[in-house]
């Protein structure tokens, strides 16, 4: 499986997918993430690339409008998007950690 970069929009959407009981279409992602279909759906794209999801055309024909594309995460893209969130959190974690809290003077200034 190739490797993708986890940005926070990449998170965001694999948190979502996560969530997901069963496939799910894009824009039930991009309304989850409140992040634009034109960052959602070129990701997306790039999961599905690496192996991460799978995709096929909604097949109910009784719907009105257009088809839907569902996307479902793989055995290995629900392993992966989860090592991926933890690792966010935990990165987070530690840059919060390490962050001096606002209005503490720093040792040497202003002496």
């Amino acid at each position: 499986m190739a490797a993708i970069r986890i940005t926070d929009a990449t998170a965001d959407v694999l948190e979502s997918l996560l969530a997901a009981d069963e496939a799910t279409w894009g824009l039930a992602v991009v309304k989850g993430t409140g992040r634009p279909a034109g960052t959602v759906y070129p990701l997306l794209e790039r999961l599905e690339r690496v192996g991460w999801l799978d995709s096929e055309w909604e097949a109910d024909t009784e719907r009105p409008g257009p088809r839907r594309r569902l996307y479902r995460l793989t055995g290995e893209g629900r392993a992966a998007a989860a090592r991926a969130i933890a690792h966010r959190i935990a990165r987070r974690a530690a840059t919060t950690a390490i962050r001096p809290a606002s209005g503490v003077a720093h040792a040497g200034a202003g002496a």
